[in-house]
């Protein structure tokens, strides 16, 4: 089964979040959150924190990833893997082939122009509940 990841990451502030906009598919010119495939035999969290680097430039001393959810895609042999953090403190942000941008943690996620068929306004919402609780 193949393993990816996706990587909700968050201002210092706690209301802003990172999002990429999509330059191929799946999702071609929707903003979406970081993330990638997993490597054979990766670890899971170091491939969070592997994909987070790539794409952002993001350290792993810079955030502390948690887990937040799982999703199996039987028919496409595909395993979802969601993290989220909260950065420690701004960073200067590298891209690597998405544009990265900010988008208000109150904004609408399950408009049409964010990937994930509507999942990107559920992950938000089950994030919150977690930095809530804690």
């Amino acid at each position: 089964m193949k393993k990816v990841n996706l990587i909700i990451v968050l201002n210092p502030s706690e209301d802003k979040v990172l999002m990429c906009h999509r330059q191929k598919e799946p999702y071609k010119g929707k903003y979406n959150f970081v993330g990638g495939k997993l490597n054979l035999n990766e670890n899971d969290m170091d491939g969070a924190y592997r994909e987070l680097f790539e794409e952002t430039g993001i350290k792993k001393e810079d955030i502390d990833l948690s887990s937040l959810m799982y999703s199996i895609y039987p028919q496409e042999q595909l395993e979802l893997q969601v993290y989220y953090g909260v950065l420690k403190y701004e960073v200067q942000l590298k891209e690597e082939i998405n544009p990265l941008l900010w988008i208000d943690i109150s904004s609408d996620f399950s408009n049409k122009k964010f990937a994930g068929d509507g999942n990107i306004q559920h992950m938000i919402q089950t994030m919150k509940y977690y930095l809530s609780s804690k």
